[in-house]
């Protein structure tokens, strides 16, 4: 209710004055001053789009000339030339806005040969696979090897299982473009 009232009360003073003299009930009384509202003035500016490429030269121009041997004496005109021609390369470059999709693909093991990566395991991809591996002993799964005297815990049987490499496993390698390399465990070092 008090909303209301606040919306048309509100309403009531940001309407026109003369509209409000034509009601007989608001007739009798003195007019309302009526609100200076500031009109906003529309400055169209050219935006440029390379402003911030701009910008960015002025900058690099600026720490290049400071960098000098002499920072008193102005640039030579050999040195200008080269500068010059480092900032018309720079603003000639092709400006990539799309990236093109890359389909993945499956780079094959030919010949037992490892392309992605390192020959051996990496510190890594061991210590999945015998985390992998001894949580898979510790819920009853069956060992590969018979159980050596020393192992006390499922990690250290599954330990022995990657030394010996009878764990049946596959390594993943991904590159950043998403092209990967199924690698299995029998092909490392």
């Amino acid at each position: 209710m008090i909303r209301l009232y606040n919306v048309l009360s509100e309403f009531r003073y940001l309407s026109n004055p003369e509209e409000s003299k034509t009601t007989p009930e608001v007739a009798n009384t003195p007019a309302e001053p009526e609100l200076a509202t500031p009109v906003a003035e529309v400055i169209e500016t050219d935006v440029d789009p390379n402003l911030g490429l701009n910008k960015a030269l002025d900058t690099y121009r600026k720490l290049i000339e400071k960098n000098m041997d002499n920072a008193l004496e102005p640039l030579t005109e050999k040195e200008q030339a080269k500068l010059e021609s480092r900032i018309t390369e720079i603003q000639e470059r092709k400006i990539i806005e799309k990236i093109e999709e890359h389909e993945i693909v499956e780079i094959p093991c030919e010949k037992n040969k490892i392309t992605i990566g390192p020959p051996t395991l990496t510190r890594f991809e061991k210590a999945r696979i015998m985390g992998a591996r001894a949580l898979q002993l510790s819920l009853g799964a069956p060992p590969f090897i018979e159980i050596p005297k020393s192992a006390r815990i499922s990690l250290d049987i599954s330990m022995e299982e990657l030394e010996k490499r009878v764990i049946p496993i596959t390594i993943r390698r991904v590159l950043p473009n998403g092209d990967y390399q199924n690698i299995p465990i029998d092909y490392f070092e």
